[in-house]
C-alpha cells in the first residue's frame, strides 16, 4: 500500500467516522429520527454517498483534463437530488400547531440539507484538490528524476570514450617507442577496462575501489613517463567504504597527465584524495607543460561538474584555477 493510498484511507475514515457524525449532531437528530425517520435515513445515506461520489469522480482532476461537460452534468444531477431531498414534505401527522410552524420547520429542514451538501462538497473538493496537487508534484519529481538519470547516463557514456581515447594514445606512444614497458602497460590497461565495465554501471562504489582504480591509472601513465615527471600521489581516509559515484575523479587526474607531463623538463603532478568525517577532499596540481588549444571545450571537466550538480546539489565545491604556470583543482563533496 502506497503512502498516497494510506493517507487517503485515513482521511476517509476521519471524515466518515468523526466529522460527519459531529455535523449530524448539529441538527435535532432525536426528534427527526422519531418523527421523520424516512427523511433522516435518506439524508444520512445521501451525504455519505455524496462524499464518496466526489472522492471517486475527482472533480479537480476532471477540470485539469478539461472535461467540463462531465463536471457540469455531475453537479447538475447532484444539485437536483439535493433539491429533491430538501423538498421532502413533513408528514401531516406531525405535531404542528399551524401552517406557519409547518413552513418554518420545512424551511429549517431544507436549509439543513443544503448545509450538509455545501459542507461535504467543500471538504471533498478541498481534499481532492490537495491530492491532485500532490500527484502533480510527485509526477513532476518523477519526471525530473528520470531526466536526471538519463543525463547522468549520458555523462557517464561520454566520460568512458574520453578516457579510452587518452589512454590509448598513451599506449600508442609506448608501442611506437618499442618500450619494454608495453606489455605491463597493456596488462594494467586490461585491469582498468575490467573496472570500467563492472563498477561504472553502479550508482555508487566504495572510495577504496575508486582510489585503487586511480592508482592503477597513475601506474599505467608512469610506464610511459621518464625521470623528468615526478608523481606525488597521496591518499588518506577514515572510512574506506564511503560511497562515491564511479569515475567522478579520474577526469581531473587525466587532465593533469595530459597537460602536466614533459619528457625533457622536470615537472611534478600532485594528486591528493582524503575522506574525513563524511567529506571527500580531492586536489590536483600540475605545471602546465602543454597549452590547451583555443576554443577547445573541456568536455571531461564540464561533464563532471554537471554530474556533481545532479548528484550533490548544494553539497559540493569545485574550483579550477590557473596561477601562472600552475593549474590547480580543488573538489570537496559532502558525502553524508
Amino acid at each position: 500500500m502506497t503512502n498516497y493510498t494510506r493517507i487517503s484511507i485515513y482521511i476517509d475514515l476521519i471524515f466518515c467516522l468523526i466529522i460527519l457524525p459531529l455535523l449530524i449532531m448539529l441538527v435535532p437528530v432525536e426528534k427527526w429520527i422519531i418523527h421523520h425517520t424516512y427523511f433522516m435515513l435518506t439524508l444520512i445515506i445521501y451525504i455519505y454517498l455524496l462524499y464518496f461520489t466526489y472522492r471517486k469522480v475527482n472533480i479537480p482532476g476532471l477540470i485539469m483534463q478539461r472535461k467540463f461537460r462531465i463536471v457540469v452534468l455531475l453537479m447538475a444531477v447532484l444539485l437536483f437530488i439535493t433539491w429533491a431531498i430538501s423538498q421532502i414534505p413533513i408528514p401531516k401527522d406531525d405535531f404542528i400547531n399551524s401552517p406557519r410552524d409547518w413552513g418554518i420547520r420545512q424551511h429549517i429542514r431544507s436549509l439543513s440539507v443544503w448545509f450538509f451538501f455545501l459542507v461535504v462538497t467543500g471538504f471533498s473538493l478541498a481534499i481532492e484538490l490537495m491530492f491532485e496537487l500532490f500527484k502533480q508534484i510527485l509526477s513532476k519529481q518523477e519526471i525530473e528524476a528520470e531526466k536526471n538519470k538519463a543525463e547522468l547516463s549520458l555523462y557517464k557514456a561520454q566520460i568512458n570514450p574520453h578516457f579510452l581515447f587518452n589512454t590509448l594514445n598513451a599506449l600508442y606512444g609506448l608501442v611506437l617507442t618499442k618500450s619494454d614497458k608495453t606489455e605491463s602497460a597493456f596488462i594494467q590497461f586490461s585491469d582498468i577496462l575490467k573496472y570500467m565495465y563492472t563498477q561504472t554501471t553502479l550508482d555508487t562504489i566504495p572510495i577504496c575501489n575508486e582510489i585503487e582504480y586511480i592508482r592503477q591509472y597513475v601506474d599505467l601513465q608512469s610506464l610511459r613517463l621518464n625521470r623528468h615527471t615526478h608523481i606525488d600521489f597521496h591518499t588518506e581516509t577514515d572510512d574506506e567504504q564511503a560511497q562515491i559515484p564511479p569515475m567522478i575523479l579520474i577526469t581531473f587526474v587525466e587532465n593533469a597527465f595530459k597537460y602536466g607531463t614533459s619528457s625533457d623538463i622536470d615537472c611534478t603532478i600532485y594528486i591528493h584524495i582524503a575522506v574525513k568525517n563524511g567529506v571527500l577532499h580531492f586536489a590536483t596540481e600540475n605545471t602546465i607543460m602543454k597549452e590547451k588549444k583555443e576554443n577547445t571545450p573541456a568536455i571531461g571537466i564540464e561533464n563532471c561538474r554537471k554530474r556533481l550538480e545532479l548528484l550533490y546539489p548544494d553539497r559540493f565545491s569545485l574550483t579550477t584555477v590557473q596561477e601562472g604556470k600552475q593549474f590547480k583543482t580543488q573538489l570537496t563533496i559532502q558525502l553524508q
